[in-house]
């Protein structure tokens, strides 16, 4: 089959891109550089540097397309806060205009890439019922693209799923500025010889940390799975979570305390039976194994 991936020169994305190739599928790769890196294409995907944002720029690049995997986006709540237009426009307008020109081209499904953080100060484990309640931004602009795919799907009759990842990490995420996660920031500032900069409530803050690679398994299960297509919400976490401090210890070394961030969940623990129900899917990498990988990349003991 044929497939698109938006954000496919990024994190997450590009993990996606290699596994829809190595299946033997057709892949295009849509991005416009901002946060992804040209060295994360794969050679076999054909590459459009193009952006969301510009309905006209990418809507042809959609004919002959089965399936559409939207992962891009400006992915961090700290950014979003500082501004929130530029994440609008890409979170918000991008999956619109990424919507309307699958729906046009007559794709048979899209898969969204959802946030954990729609669910806000709701208790955990977090459930897909649970009322959303987004505390910054970034939670309200990716809230509004699941809506959105609802719209498409009930208007339009685009099969759409929507999976709300919980703190993706793994090789090739951001390292580095606004956009980088905290797994990425410990690496990086080990890597540098300084020390981890935790936040003061660090002790208390908890989250589902869940692998890049059984992200990418539940898009390809989503696109696969005839029980998931029609506005679907479906949350991929481990169902384990862990305090910044204890990722902190895992990595070793020193700890500088910083100021707490505001608009921040202070727990993320997902309820994947859902995951497990409609996708047959389960995480296979704990925290643990995942860090082994990481550092041993990254040349830390």
């Amino acid at each position: 089959m044929k497939a698109i991936v938006t954000g496919g020169a990024g994190f997450i994305g590009s993990h996606l891109v290699d596994a829809l190739i190595e299946q033997g599928h057709e892949v295009r790769v849509i991005d416009n550089l901002e946060t992804g890196k040209k060295e994360n294409i794969n050679p076999k995907a054909v590459f459009h540097k193009a952006d969301i944002r510009n309905y006209d720029e990418i809507a042809a690049l959609f004919s002959g397309i089965d399936y559409v995997f939207h992962t891009a986006a400006l992915p961090r709540i700290q950014p979003a806060i500082k501004d929130p237009l530029p994440a609008h426009h890409a979170n918000a307008t991008g999956t619109l205009n990424v919507l309307r020109a699958s729906q046009k081209a007559g794709v048979k499904k899209l898969v969204y890439s959802g946030s954990s953080s729609v669910y806000g100060k709701n208790p955990t484990p977090f459930c897909e019922d649970m009322k959303p309640d987004p505390l910054n931004p970034y939670a309200s602009q990716k809230l509004m693209g699941e809506m959105y795919c609802r719209n498409f799907s009930e208007l339009y009759g685009l099969p759409t799923v929507i999976l709300r990842y919980f703190n993706v990490y793994g090789p090739r995420e951001i390292l580095e500025g606004a956009y980088a996660t905290v797994i990425g920031i410990f690496r990086q500032q080990l890597k540098e010889g300084k020390p981890m900069t935790m936040v003061a409530d660090g002790d208390k803050k908890t989250r589902d940390f869940t692998h890049v690679r059984d992200v990418v398994r539940a898009n390809i299960l989503a696109m696969e799975s005839p029980k998931a297509g029609h506005a679907e919400i479906i949350n991929i976490g481990t169902g384990t979570n862990y305090t910044i401090k204890e990722l902190a210890d895992m990595f070793g070394g020193p700890i500088q305390v910083v100021p707490a961030k505001p608009g921040e969940t202070v727990i993320t623990l997902a309820d994947n039976s859902k995951a497990k129900e409609l996708l047959g899917w389960e995480p296979t990498i704990s925290l643990a194994e995942g860090m082994v990988e990481l550092k041993k990349l990254h040349g830390l003991k």
